[in-house]
């Protein structure tokens, strides 16, 4: 994609006025039990922390969840918060279109449900199988359709069923292996997007990513540590149209924000959890800062009120206890599958909102621990984020602490409930999920940044690769196309250098992608041999993108015998189970062949084989008597 061509596009966007929203996404199957008490406990917390409605994932069991929903829209009514619909297609099956229709008949006319320009807010979770069928349902419901169809990627998405989307939203709200978060999915949606009419993007944001649901073949994580703050200081950067938070309920997947409620996680029994993860790790404090930043999203700047602070870490280290199984990244999603403990950093994480500069320390078990800010707002106010590192012999209760000269500000200090140390382990196993607290500041302040979002730059960036040097230093100079580079601070624009040379070229054998970067950074000095030219070069059109991930393209079993040619097979096409097959070469994914109608296997009894039947049989591929026919 060009730079140029890109940034045309989006300005087009930003030329159009238009109100900022943000959602939480909710399960209402856990729900059943709820009373009218639960309903407006979640709303009010879900107001008090600025956010504007739930996203109501309904699975096809919409019958059973009729009294939840009744309940719901009558708390939120009385409480002016508002709800809308997600169509949950993946998880009991695609829906009716009927059944569609008559849900949005029975509630879109409510005062609580969402409408954006006057229509009913219509989402879904996947489906794209079904999007022929969303032009009968937009006629008959009068809906704005934003659905969730991220398996089809972003111009797969737009495309599906001749454009008819209104918007899209992007369920991709987790970084890729052992990296910290970019923002290369987003660009491409804000393109898709933007070449469609300027059509609305629904940007993710999620805290975390840990399931263990065997009876659903889910047994992964994906690096949460820094991704919270790191999220929505993408998001603020992009300034998408919609926000969408994954999640606040979903307490099988670590990622809620919401309050613990025992009566809700069913999942754990019906998905067969080695154990309750959730139970004992609340996640309110990811919630604490949520009005600070979703009121500088939506406003380009907020007020600091009060002082606080928040922190999380997994409460053992990798090593200390057996790992379960899980991976980092998911083979079920064709990504190369990595040791959790190399993904999901053995670190105390802490971001605190302040209104001028403070002091951080870290102690677990009274002994302390190096700690630091890696990230500061440019001004003094808003928010820090830092963290420290925790090894095999810590042990004992986390204490973080900011002070301001002899003054504490606040201190967390959650006891034996967040201690760190092989006592955490359940039946010898990891809980890759995160202990969360918060503390505050008794005392009252007013503190607003000197600078709304439209009076900021990018002050400080990152890219993948190649890239990373051109967008460190580009983005200093607020030069940071999100189509190459990931801004990752904002504040007082650093004014460019005096140009020193003429503009440079992408390098031989390299593309477009490089070439505003080359131009700006050679120009001032900066022209690494390995991504720009002093002069015009040759170059080609990129037959994969170079800012996607590594795929697994060969593979072996990790032990020789009757898993081979499945590994051999499977893993050519980036399904790699790294419980059972070795990697043994990466590059750019070689895309499965499509799954053949009618075909489904599985492994013979009693053989583990983390899914190789499934994802062969489907393709042709069924060597018995390894693998069943289904």
């Amino acid at each position: 994609m060009k730079s140029s061509l890109f940034w045309a596009a989006l300005g087009c966007l930003a030329a159009q006025v238009r109100a900022k929203a943000v959602f939480a996404h909710f399960m209402v199957g856990n729900t059943k039990p709820y009373t009218q008490a639960d309903w407006e406990r979640d709303i009010q917390l879900a107001k008090d922390a600025h956010i504007d409605a739930f996203a109501l994932n309904l699975a096809n069991e919409i019958p059973e969840l009729t009294s939840s929903l009744n309940l719901a829209f009558s708390v939120a009514a009385n409480k002016g918060f508002k709800l809308f619909f997600s169509y949950d297609y993946a998880g009991l099956g695609a829906f009716n279109k009927d059944a569609v229709v008559k849900l949005c008949d029975d509630f879109c006319n409510k005062p609580a449900y969402y409408r954006f320009n006057g229509k009913p807010l219509l989402s879904t979770f996947e489906g794209s199988e079904s999007a022929e069928e969303w032009h009968d349902i937009k006629a008959r419901t009068k809906g704005f359709f934003v659905p969730d169809w991220s398996s089809q990627g972003a111009f797969g998405a737009i495309a599906k069923a001749r454009g008819v989307a209104d918007g899209l939203f992007n369920w991709a709200a987790w970084p890729w292996g052992n990296q910290d978060m970019d923002t290369y999915i987003d660009a491409a949606y804000m393109l898709a997007l933007n070449q469609s009419g300027g059509k609305p993007y629904m940007m993710a944001a999620s805290p975390w990513f840990y399931t263990n649901l065997p009876e659903w073949d889910k047994n992964w994580l994906w690096r949460g540590d820094s991704l919270w703050f790191d999220r929505w200081n993408e998001i603020i950067f992009n300034e998408p149209e919609f926000v969408q938070i994954i999640s606040w309920n979903d307490f099988g997947e670590s990622h809620h924000i919401g309050p613990l409620v025992d009566k809700a996680m069913e999942a754990f029994h019906y998905g067969k959890a080695p154990f309750n993860y959730g139970a004992g790790y609340p996640h309110d404090g990811w919630r604490a800062f949520l009005p600070f930043v979703i009121d500088t999203y939506k406003n380009g700047v907020a007020t600091v009120t009060k002082e606080g602070l928040t922190g999380w870490w997994r409460r053992s280290a990798a090593s200390v206890c057996g790992d379960g199984g899980t991976t980092g990244n998911t083979a079920s999603q064709v990504q190369l599958e990595f040791a959790p403990g190399q993904v999901s950093q053995d670190k105390i994480f802490f971001t605190a909102l302040l209104g001028s500069a403070a002091d951080v320390s870290v102690t677990i078990g009274g002994t302390a621990v190096p700690a630091q800010w890696t990230a500061t707002p440019d001004g003094g106010i808003g928010l820090y984020h830092g963290s420290a590192n925790f090894t095999t012999s810590h042990r004992g209760d986390v204490v973080i602490t900011i002070r301001r000269g002899n003054t504490q500000i606040a201190a967390v200090r959650p006891g034996a409930s967040g201690s760190i140390g092989p006592q955490s382990c359940v039946n010898g196993l990891t809980n890759w999920n995160a202990f969360v607290a918060v503390d505050w500041s008794p005392a009252t302040i007013s503190a607003t940044p000197a600078l709304k979002r439209n009076q900021q730059g990018c002050i400080q960036g990152t890219g993948t690769g190649n890239f990373k040097g051109l967008c460190k230093f580009n983005c200093r100079y607020n030069y940071c196309p999100v189509s190459a580079c990931t801004c990752t601070a904002l504040g007082k624009p650093i004014p460019e250098p005096q140009p020193q040379l003429a503009p440079g070229f992408p390098a031989a054998g390299l593309d477009e992608n490089y070439t505003g970067l080359c131009a700006v950074a050679c120009r001032l000095g900066y022209c690494p041999p390995t991504a720009c030219s002093r002069t015009k070069q040759p170059l080609v059109v990129p037959t994969t993108s170079p800012f996607a991930p590594p795929a697994c393209t060969a593979g072996e079993p990790i032990v020789a015998g009757e898993l081979t040619g499945l590994c051999r097979y499977s893993c050519g096409f980036g399904f790699c189970p790294r419980n059972v097959c070795r990697c043994t070469g990466q590059g750019p994914l070689n895309p499965p062949p499509a799954t053949i109608n009618g075909e489904n296997g599985g492994p013979r009894e009693g053989l583990n084989d983390h899914g190789l039947c499934r994802f062969t049989c489907a393709r042709g591929y069924c060597p018995g008597p390894v693998c069943v026919k289904g």
